[in-house]
């Protein structure tokens, strides 16, 4: 586990530590750019160790009016110490909808692994996104009173 982690809203003075860690971002124009509206339309969360960025998550609700977590990234150096749950965990607080969804790549194990933890469950799968390596759905209920996410 990380120590002193902070989940609050990304602010644009985050852009270039989200940059940083990314390194998708460092290669991609586009994921820049997928930042950037994140960035703009306030739909961003960071952990934030410390005073350094060391994760970023977006939620919006592009995905047939739910919420949707359409990108949970973690630094290398984070990773595996609590960082993705505890975001994760936060982004399912900020949900504004009963149904929240996620996706992930099949051959993301450690992925996969985390949401069924956290009691996602498997909602479909989509093809033909990266070849070879389906796109898996996950969905959480937030309407039940009776389950917390992550519990």
């Amino acid at each position: 586990m990380v120590k002193s982690i902070i989940i609050r809203d990304a602010k644009h003075s985050d852009r270039d530590a989200i940059l940083a860690i990314d390194e998708i971002a460092q290669r991609e124009q586009e994921r820049v750019d997928f930042i950037d509206r994140s960035l703009d339309s306030a739909t961003c969360l960071v952990a934030d160790s410390s005073g350094t960025v060391i994760a970023y998550g977006v939620l919006d609700y592009s995905f047939f009016g739910n919420g949707f977590i359409s990108m949970l990234y973690v630094a290398k150096s984070a990773r595996r110490r609590s960082v993705g749950r505890s975001l994760m965990q936060a982004l399912a607080n900020h949900c504004k909808a009963p149904k929240l969804f996620t996706s992930t790549n099949e051959s993301n194990a450690a992925m996969r692994s985390l949401l069924a933890s956290l009691g996602y469950v498997p909602s479909g799968v989509i093809e033909n996104l990266d070849p070879g390596d389906p796109e898996l759905v996950f969905f959480l209920n937030l309407n039940r009173p009776s389950v917390t996410p992550g519990r």
